[in-house]
């Protein structure tokens, strides 16, 4: 109950907050090619239930055409604007619209396409047991989710080998020790995020040593070594196709 009053009262005056960035950037949106500024993204959400998640425009319109759900940075899908867009995560921003109508939280696990929850384990199946967030602990790790891509020849059979892998961890994590106070710090550290990055890795390391979670989720956490396909949690095998 808490936790959706929260919701509530930040995301109205968030949108109240941010409107006067977000309004430019539609008008800069629409100007570029005249589509409409908005995305309208079909997610799973709570209980498989899919919804209509709203995100500034950073692709060309119909980009999801071609049936490719991961994006590196350099996907040629995504136009100037876009690029400053994803750059300063203002994608995200839109998404406080769910957060007030409920069909996401400020905090939980991140969203994904059905095409990605449909290979989902039956422990990853945990993390649609909660509303979807706009951030969590992998939002902070996996920031750079689209430089991580960007030199991959099959950006999604790359984050089902490694990004999946820990962004499920780390959603687990969250569910199995949510609270309104890491609520709170999750909000607090994203923001840091954008403007170091290297800080807000060293408290979400810091936080995951305090809950003991496994050590190699740990060092992931740290982002200072190469990321490696490795299986999803509740399976013993690395996707080899997606």
């Amino acid at each position: 109950m808490i936790k959706r009053v929260l919701d509530i009262v930040f995301s109205f005056f968030g949108l109240l907050a941010v409107s006067p960035i977000l309004l430019p950037v539609m008008f800069l949106v629409w100007k570029q090619d005249k589509g409409s500024p908005l995305y309208i993204a079909p997610r799973v959400g709570r209980h498989e239930k899919i919804f209509r998640m709203i995100k500034l425009r950073s692709m060309v319109v119909n980009a999801d055409k071609n049936g490719v759900d991961s994006t590196g940075a350099n996907d040629i899908r995504i136009t100037s604007i876009g690029h400053f867009i994803r750059n300063y995560k203002l994608d995200e921003l839109t998404q406080l619209w769910n957060v007030l109508t409920g069909g996401m939280s400020l905090v939980g696990p991140r969203p994904n396409v059905k095409n990605e929850t449909d290979l989902y384990t039956n422990v990853e199946r945990n993390l649609l047991s909660v509303r979807p967030g706009i951030t969590d602990f992998s939002s902070i790790v996996f920031s750079d989710e689209g430089e991580i891509l960007k030199r991959e020849s099959d950006p999604d059979l790359a984050y089902n080998q490694l990004i999946r892998p820990w962004k499920s961890r780390l959603g687990l994590v969250y569910i199995d020790n949510q609270s309104t106070v890491l609520d709170l710090k999750l909000v607090f550290y994203t923001v840091v995020a954008i403007f170091s990055k290297q800080k807000a890795l060293n408290w979400v390391t810091l936080e995951m040593k305090k809950l003991k979670v496994d050590s190699s989720i740990v060092d992931i956490c740290k982002r200072d070594v190469k990321l490696y396909p490795f299986p999803p949690p509740g399976s013993d095998q690395i996707i080899s196709k997606r």
